[in-house]
């Protein structure tokens, strides 16, 4: 599978983006999906999942109740709709297919797309 990440720009603290990751091929519907991040000079971390259907849907605490993670699986896309964001949030941004026995863990890599908060 191939995932393509896009949606990614500058954005004042208190704004949103919505980032979006398309994905190659016709199975796209059996993969649960993932979003994680990667600041400068830190590791990558976990961000959110969704699964298979989009029912179930799963959030690091530190961005609980301001980001949304959902998919369109017409589309082959999964999407990360990201509000209130906060200068702690700047950070590249990669979407992946993660194991269905721990979301946190990714399988397969996109390119990351960078967002950037200011202050």
């Amino acid at each position: 599978v191939q995932l393509q990440a896009s949606g990614g720009g500058l954005v004042q603290a208190g704004g949103s983006l919505r980032l979006s990751c398309a994905a190659s091929g016709r199975t796209f519907s059996f993969y649960v999906m993932g979003w994680f991040r990667q600041a400068p000079g830190k590791e990558r971390e976990f961000v959110a999942a969704i699964s298979y259907s989009g029912v179930s849907r799963y959030y690091a605490d530190s961005v609980k109740g301001r980001f949304t993670i959902f998919r369109d699986n017409a589309k082959n896309t999964v999407y990360l709709q990201m509000n209130s964001l906060k200068p702690e949030d700047t950070a590249v941004y990669y979407c992946a297919v993660v194991q269905n026995e721990n979301v946190r863990v990714g399988d397969y890599w996109g390119q990351g797309t960078l967002v950037t908060v200011s202050s």
